[in-house]
């Protein structure tokens, strides 16, 4: 079990979280650019990569976060656990909502990709290696691929 100082020194998760709290700050304040300039070096340094135009919630955790990308327009709840490889990603390049919504207490598990302007809800498992274009109710669990017919 790693000391709250190892974790301190050595978790690129909690760099990277960290580093995205100023990011966002920034972002709210209309240092787009500044804002952006952090996230690339924390990206670079921990790779992770949070726009900092997303939204996310307390006790977010990104656990073996190499690879992890989280979109702009995405929202994440509170207590929210992602491993490595996890995309919330767009489908759009236009300036309107075209990333996923995560609810609150969710674990999304390795290699997984979540596309689009899609709702998570609450206390939902995500299998490792999923790819999920729909919406998922709250208390479901999702493995696999989640797929549905393009119009």
């Amino acid at each position: 079990m790693l000391s709250g100082f190892e974790l301190f020194l050595t978790s690129p998760g909690l760099h990277a979280v960290w580093g995205y709290r100023v990011a966002h700050w920034l972002w709210r304040r209309k240092r787009r650019i500044l804002a952006r300039m952090l996230s690339n070096w924390l990206r670079f340094l921990t790779g992770i990569e949070i726009h900092p135009g997303a939204k996310i919630g307390r006790r977010f955790f990104v656990d073996h976060g190499m690879g992890v990308v989280i979109g702009e327009t995405a929202v994440v709840g509170d207590d929210v656990l992602i491993y490595h490889g996890v995309t919330l990603g767009g489908k759009l390049n236009s300036p309107v909502k075209r990333h996923p919504t995560i609810g609150n207490h969710v674990l999304i598990g390795a290699e997984s990709i979540l596309i689009g302007d899609i709702t998570i809800g609450d206390d939902v498992i995500i299998g490792a290696g999923s790819v999920v274009t729909k919406n998922v109710a709250a208390g479901e669990r999702v493995v696999g691929t989640q797929l549905r017919k393009l119009d």
